[in-house]
């Protein structure tokens, strides 16, 4: 379950900065507050702060050119959202449905197809992520 928090986490982080800096910032705010305030009706306060601390800070980089501020956003969202989720996984599916709502193709897996042909005596490689090759 690790691992799929963590991957969540990364999602959620990400979509939340992205949106915070858009027209659905409202919907963002308002999902990531009823979110906290399932199981920590007393943060809502000091979340809706650090919501609205974010949105300045990407909206005046996106003024500056700052294109590194979003991923710093991105993740401070994704630890907040990771601490939840470790101490609340039951919040997994609540978020899923968010994300889905918000951002629609945020939880889509990717499809990777790759083909290769190889004639004589070549070799051909192919790695969907990490590739190792040890050749002795």
């Amino acid at each position: 379950m690790d691992a799929e928090i963590t991957l969540l986490a990364g999602t959620a982080g990400t979509t939340i900065a992205t949106l915070l800096a858009t027209d659905m910032w409202n919907g963002v705010r308002n999902g990531v507050l009823a979110l906290w305030g399932r199981v920590r009706p007393d943060d809502q306060e000091r979340v809706a702060t650090q919501l609205d601390t974010s949105r300045r800070d990407l909206l005046d980089a996106q003024a500056d050119g700052d294109e590194e501020a979003e991923g710093e956003v991105a993740a401070e969202w994704r630890g907040r959202i990771r601490r939840l989720l470790v101490a609340h996984p039951e919040l997994a599916a609540e978020l899923r449905s968010l994300l889905t709502e918000l951002a629609p193709g945020a939880l889509t897996p990717v499809t990777v197809t790759q083909r290769a042909t190889a004639s004589g005596s070549s070799r051909v490689y192919q790695a969907g992520r990490d590739l190792n090759i040890d050749q002795r």
